[in-house]
């Protein structure tokens, strides 16, 4: 690399995926989450106190139930199934059982709340689970495996927060690293990168480029990344100084 010369590349990074996740504010969603469960867990208490009443009343079956809001497990499954929800009767036969999706008991059966099902709707228009997201996550991030992915929720360089039982990432989320991942480098892809190209440069110098703002770049999660086309000007720029003039 050419020494006593500096290259300064002037650009501002204006990216809407990267502004949405760096604008991502979890507490906020924490809090619109807590007034959402607080309204349905009063929802859900009418529903099964007026159920319950209805069936010591005239030991109603599932049809009669069903118009109070209730469902039956198979029926629920159905209907979730009917919505675009993929998930295995068993896994969602587990879930009832670890209670991450409320039932009642009616008489000598189980039956779920239609607000619980629409919630559960809802949730999965708006989250991944952490396997779904790293499914996404690494077609385009193909070094990464699923334990590296966990740490990184773990370390909160990838938002997460908990609801219910649970650990969700906002689809948001996933949306914007995807987009990293297609369209940046990480410090060390830009540097294995501009050796490719054939421009020899070590990392300790590069980070202080970085330091210096001398190349473009953001910093998601306590990382840095590097627009592609940017590195791909810098290795044209650093070729074109070391030729002899």
């Amino acid at each position: 690399m050419p020494r006593g010369r500096r290259i300064v590349i002037n650009r501002k990074i204006n990216d809407e995926k990267i502004d949405r996740l760096t604008s991502l504010d979890l507490n906020d969603i924490r809090k619109r989450r807590g007034a959402v469960e607080r309204g349905l867990s009063s929802s859900i208490s009418s529903v099964m106190e007026a159920a319950q009443r209805t069936y010591e009343r005239s030991r109603t079956g599932d049809s009669e139930l069903k118009r109070t809001g209730l469902l039956s497990i198979q029926d629920s499954y159905e209907y979730l199934r009917t919505k675009g929800m993929d998930i295995s009767f068993r896994a969602f036969g587990g879930r009832i059982e670890r209670r991450s999706i409320p039932s009642v008991k009616v008489g000598k059966k189980r039956y779920i709340p239609m607000q619980s099902l629409e919630d559960i709707l809802a949730v999965g228009k708006e989250f991944y689970s952490i396997r779904e997201a790293y499914e996404l996550y690494k077609k385009y991030n193909r070094m990464i495996n699923y334990r590296a992915f966990i740490g990184r929720v773990e370390k909160s360089s990838i938002p997460s927060l908990k609801i219910g039982t649970k650990r969700l990432i906002p689809r948001d989320a996933i949306d914007s690293l995807s987009h990293i991942a297609r369209k940046y480098y990480s410090v060390s892809e830009a540097i294995k990168e501009l050796h490719v190209k054939g421009v020899e440069i070590k990392r300790n110098a590069f980070e202080r480029r970085l330091d210096r703002n001398r190349i473009p770049h953001v910093k998601i999660g306590g990382r840095r990344f590097i627009p592609r086309d940017v590195i791909d000007e810098l290795a044209d720029k650093e070729i074109a100084l070391s030729k002899p003039k």
